[in-house]
């Protein structure tokens, strides 16, 4: 174990676990809070902490050793620079990697996971799916390690940026003014977590919100549309199982009725809802 992984376990987990706590207890007092909802969000992150543990590895690994080994200059960053870049170009790496998967059914089948709970609270920012990690994730990240930058450190700046996301998921932190137009917000991620059809497919920033601006996925609050949280078709169980793997069920029998190789590939890299009749 690391020292970073170290202090993750013995200092940022707890640190997380009491706030969740915190804000379930006092929504259960002040109207209603869905425990059953939040055992799921708990399930997911011991469960994802075993897999990582006993599948260490990703299909990015050898990409991202590669890369390493053939690094453009491993002495180009250094000093402050280095933080400059991480702090930029880390966000602007996770904002692609985030806007992937949504838009490709093979990322989506894992991400899908975070988007089940039908309520956002605190709790539900550590349902992340189990299998990130191994599914590639980081392979959007590998321009860092071009860079210079090693797998290890983008791979804990990545987690860094997803730990910053935590107090995003929230509802009763208001609009923060000018803030909006820089940094990805709680106002702004309740958007990206938003069911409806205005709303959908957008603010995918992780610290910054600025990509977004930049490449045509923001999505402004409007005051006419009520957010409606969870995915198009909400799921109602609580069995983590089922919110575990029913996207990968619905990918398998897809993929099992599909007629041709052609649209088995189509339907990994295709949007979540394509079929062969919408091509």
């Amino acid at each position: 174990m690391t020292e970073f992984q170290w202090f993750l376990l013995q200092f940022v987990l707890p640190f997380i676990l009491v706030c969740s706590g915190i804000e379930a207890l006092y929504f259960h007092w002040k109207t209603q809070f869905d425990w059953s909802a939040m055992v799921v969000s708990l399930s997911d992150l011991f469960a994802r902490m075993v897999v990582q543990y006993l599948l260490p590895l990703s299909i990015a690994t050898p990409v991202l050793n590669w890369a390493e080994r053939h690094a453009i200059d491993h002495s180009l960053l250094s000093g402050w620079q280095v933080y400059v870049v991480l702090f930029v170009l880390q966000d602007f790496c996770y904002y692609w990697m985030h806007r992937a998967s949504h838009r490709i059914r093979w990322f989506w089948c894992n991400h899908a996971v975070h988007h089940s709970s039908n309520d956002l609270n605190l709790s539900a920012a550590y349902r992340l799916g189990i299998f990130g990690k191994q599914m590639g994730t980081l392979l959007f990240f590998v321009p860092l390690v071009f860079l210079g930058l090693s797998p290890r450190l983008v791979y804990e700046v990545m987690t860094l940026n997803l730990l910053y996301q935590f107090w995003l998921h929230t509802t009763w932190i208001p609009n923060l003014g000018i803030l909006e137009y820089v940094l990805n917000t709680p106002q702004a991620h309740r958007i990206h977590h938003a069911s409806n059809k205005e709303y959908i497919d957008g603010n995918y920033g992780g610290v910054l919100i600025v990509f977004d601006r930049l490449f045509g996925t923001y999505k402004a609050h409007r005051a006419d549309v009520e957010i409606r949280y969870g995915l198009e078709h909400p799921i109602s169980s609580k069995n983590p199982l089922v919110v575990q793997f029913f996207e990968w069920r619905r990918l398998y029998s897809d993929l099992k009725n599909a007629s041709s190789l052609k649209d088995c590939l189509r339907l990994l890299v295709k949007p979540p809802g394509w079929t062969s009749r919408s091509s």
